[in-house]
């Protein structure tokens, strides 16, 4: 397995935009191959004094923190199923600057192997 993740900083004023801008797009992440698309938004996230999920994306009064992971069957999988993604043009006005409910700047993603699969 092969996993995408990612922490965002989103103002608690724009949670339910953000929550229908990711239905949208787990939605056509699952239409195009990805396994399994969350949304997490948090609940029992401290503030640590040297690092913390606030701290790593340098969360502000009134934003929350969300991390999101999509799943997919391998590396090689994921990268057909984001080329897809990225062309969907139901996704289109959710991929340009402004055009999203947090700040795009401060969110932190990446890819990761499965080293322990349970």
């Amino acid at each position: 397995m092969y996993i995408d993740g990612f922490v965002v900083p989103v103002p608690k004023k724009n949670l339910a935009a953000y929550r229908t801008m990711a239905k949208r797009a787990g939605k056509v992440w699952r239409e195009h191959g990805a396994i399994e698309f969350r949304e997490c938004v948090a609940d029992d996230v401290k503030k640590g004094k040297w690092t913390s999920f606030p701290r790593s994306v340098k969360l502000r009064p009134n934003e929350t923190v969300v991390f999101s992971y999509i799943v997919y069957k391998s590396r090689k999988s994921r990268d057909k199923v984001l080329a897809k993604v990225m062309k969907d043009p139901r996704l289109s006005k959710d991929m340009v600057p402004g055009g999203m409910p947090f700040d795009g700047k401060r969110m932190i993603y990446g890819g990761f192997k499965t080293i322990v699969d349970l």
